[in-house]
């Protein structure tokens, strides 16, 4: 049996990409959101989430980027001199390899995600992380534990096989090599990632896709992942939204590729590749 969750990352980054994600959810075939905590338009993506309680909304937790939800004094380990997040990815994990976060800090801000997000009534379905920095030992480790302690069970599993991402650029492999390369540095985690989740009792979907593709997903792309879907539990990973100026204000580097993942969950053809090949879609709730 092939089993398929639809996630859309981002939800609470701009009202554009909460429209575009509820859109996807009622129009198309997306069934899955993550929630980020400290997201600028974090009230309306709840209000939004609960006018649609059939779509699965998950925490998407955040370490790179924005602003913290915890006090600044009880998280100093993880911010720069503004009280930010580190701007990068490539900035939070130099900090984390000289030793300079505290991996209790994290815990504590990682807490205060979950938390804001359940306090706007909201039981969040699973876990992951912005960038997936949950990819590094030491914050999954902290996601692991935190998990644990707050009663979730279920956590993405950001590692694609290389074979399927190999497979899912097909043409477009040259200008998505960083994306590849990428995607083989994160598979080179995977059994630390194991070993944690082993640990605290957590579970994830058997398969994980869209890294390489990231922003790429467009109708045709996305008609081939179906096609070629592994047997078993599946996530999809997107970033639909609509593509507007408050968008290009934020500084994410996916624009006008929002737009176009959300084109790809609303097309007929999609919905017809699922029908043609049985599969049934879920979200994080039915995954035990």
């Amino acid at each position: 049996m092939k089993q398929l969750i639809l996630n859309a990352d981002d939800f609470g980054l701009t009202h554009g990409v909460n429209e575009g994600i509820i859109l996807a959810h009622r129009d198309g075939i997306l069934t899955s959101a993550t929630l980020m905590a400290n997201g600028p338009a974090f009230d309306d993506a709840v209000e939004r989430a609960r006018a649609n309680p059939k779509l699965g909304v998950g925490c998407h937790l955040v370490l790179v980027g924005g602003t913290p939800v915890a006090p600044c004094q009880e998280i100093p380990s993880l911010l720069d001199r503004q009280g930010r997040f580190p701007a990068s990815l490539v900035a939070f994990v130099a900090r984390l390899s000289s030793g300079r976060v505290s991996s209790k800090e994290i815990e504590r801000e990682l807490r205060a995600q979950i938390e804001r997000i359940r306090r706007a009534g909201i039981e969040p379905t699973h876990l992951d992380t912005h960038k997936h920095t949950h990819a590094h030992p030491q914050v999954m480790e902290a996601v692991g534990q935190v998990a644990h302690e707050l009663g979730i069970r279920r956590v993405r599993k950001p590692m694609e096989n290389l074979r399927d991402s190999w497979a899912s650029t097909r043409t477009e492999r040259a200008s998505l090599a960083a994306q590849l390369l990428g995607a083989a540095a994160v598979r080179v985690m995977t059994p630390p990632f194991q070993a944690v989740s082993r640990k605290y009792g957590l579970c994830s979907p058997d398969h994980f896709l869209g890294l390489a593709m990231t922003g790429k997903l467009d109708p045709l792309a996305l008609r081939h992942l179906i096609d070629t879907l592994p047997d078993g539990r599946t996530e999809i990973m997107l970033h639909p939204g609509i593509c507007d100026a408050k968008l290009a204000s934020t500084g994410s580097r996916l624009q006008q590729e929002r737009q176009t993942e959300l084109e790809a969950l609303l097309d007929p053809g999609v919905k017809r590749a699922l029908i043609d090949q049985g599969i049934r879609l879920i979200s994080y709730r039915e995954l035990n």
